[in-house]
């Protein structure tokens, strides 16, 4: 399985590629940045890397001249992608010897039907590499072989006064003779299993055209199901819509049952048609999804229609009971005259308490000014400051007295207070009893 190296800054980019080329067969390895990228091909490959122009910290342009300046990653293909696709940006391509540049957002299958290109042009310049390497090594070969034979050499008569000397030098020629032999012998073998190789590698380069000429095919029927799932896009966004509209028109029933019909209807078609378009499975699941909603929401009305008939019952109850709560609210109205009476008889103890309150605050300023009398007077100072302890002493426990009564009062207020809601909600209860037993009276 070939492997492709996405590497986009945009998460939602990432996803997008993602999806579109495990679908189309491909592993797929995201990186957020370039500095990222980088450093997964510094410890693995990849068979093509689609890279993003623009990037907070390296842009595409960057990435793709790091990939060309390494021998190593030198021959992966480099598929740049931008928002913006123009003359510029191309010239910036070819300078840094990008494979090619894809507009985003991606237009149906342009981007597997490019890198599945770019992936057959990585196959042929290896299949035509090794086809020049098995040559030159076939070439070498043979000039091997030429320069271990020796040339000939034409006879040259010798005098009769050196045949003893030739005699002697005849042994070591013949040595040598078989060593070019044996030489020419290995060269041979060599040979023959460089052509075994050429004719591997041949049927395998004809093994993978056939397999290209497949992936011709698999590719025109990728692009048929990408139409079939456009379509079934299509289809369900009519789905979701009468969806939507189940959802704003609840209260009419039966049409609601009619349209989950033809909704289940063509839920079962899309579930037809998924047997042969596996792309389409997440999206069918997402109907069944909307539907089984639309199912438990049309349930929820049922439910709530039940609750509206046991509450008409229980309106029948409250006629009885409306009986008992007039009996209840004459009780708390004579309850909240005793209150109010309890409250003026607080409110009057409260004014006694503020007049007691306002001589002390009185006979407390003139203590005080007997108090500022006594600091110019030094020598009656003593016998004022006791005085004036004990009229302190008097000051808090009349304090203390109104603090207490203040919070009797208030307590009673608030007592008050509390009753005169209640009798108000209780009588606001009855008259809209009052008023439903009038309506249902007039009806009947």
């Amino acid at each position: 399985m070939s492997k492709i190296l996405v590497v986009d800054d945009s998460i939602a980019v990432r996803k997008v590629a993602e999806r579109l080329l495990i679908e189309a067969g491909f592993e797929v390895v995201l990186a957020a940045n370039g500095d990222e990228a980088l450093a997964y091909l510094a410890n693995d490959e990849a068979d093509v890397i689609v890279c993003d122009v623009i990037m907070p910290d390296k842009s595409g342009y960057e990435v793709c001249a790091s990939v060309r300046n390494q021998p190593r990653l030198a021959a992966i293909p480099v598929l740049l992608i931008s928002g913006i696709v123009n003359d510029e940006v191309t010239q910036q391509a070819q300078a840094c010897r990008a494979d090619g540049v894809l507009k985003k957002p991606f237009q149906g299958t342009s981007l597997r039907d490019t890198v599945s290109e770019l992936l057959a042009r990585k196959q042929a310049r290896a299949t035509a590499a090794s086809s020049d390497a098995e040559s030159d090594l076939r070439e070498d070969a043979v000039s091997l072989h030429q320069e271990e034979i020796p040339p000939a050499r034409s006879p040259v008569p010798e005098p009769p006064a050196v045949s003893s000397a030739h005699e002697e030098c005849q042994e070591p020629a013949e040595q040598e003779t078989l060593a070019i032999r044996e030489n020419l012998r290995l060269t041979a073998d060599r040979l023959s299993e460089v052509e075994s190789l050429l004719h591997a590698e041949r049927d395998r380069a004809k093994d993978l055209a056939d397999r290209v000429i497949e992936l011709e095919k698999e590719v025109g029927r990728a692009r048929e199901m990408e139409r079939l799932l456009e379509d079934e896009r299509r289809r369900t966004s009519e789905l979701e819509s009468k969806v939507t509209g189940l959802e704003e028109e609840l209260s009419r029933i039966p049409q609601l049952e009619s349209l989950l019909q033809e909704a289940r209807e063509s839920a079962e078609t899309t579930r037809r048609d998924a047997s042969a378009l596996k792309q389409a499975q997440e999206t069918i699941a997402q109907l069944e999804a909307a539907l089984h909603t639309e199912q438990a929401s049309a349930a929820q009305l049922v439910q709530q229609m039940t609750e509206l008939e046991e509450q008409a019952a229980r309106g029948k109850d409250a006629e009885s009971a409306l009986t008992r709560e007039r009996e209840r609210c004459a009780e708390l109205e004579r309850k909240a005259n005793d209150a109010e009476a309890l409250l003026l008889v607080a409110k009057a103890k409260l004014e006694e308490v503020e007049s007691e309150l306002a001589s002390e605050r009185r006979m407390r300023e003139e203590y005080e000014r007997r108090l500022s009398e006594s600091e110019a007077r030094a020598t009656k100072m003593q016998g004022l400051k006791v005085l004036l302890s004990a009229e302190r002493e008097r000051s808090a426990e009349i304090a203390q007295k109104l603090a207490e009564t203040e919070w009797v009062a208030m307590n009673a207020t608030r007592r008050l207070e509390e009753i005169g809601s209640k009798l108000r909600e209780i009588a606001s209860a009855a008259s809209e009893l009052s008023k439903e037993i009038g309506e249902r009276g007039a009806t009947t």
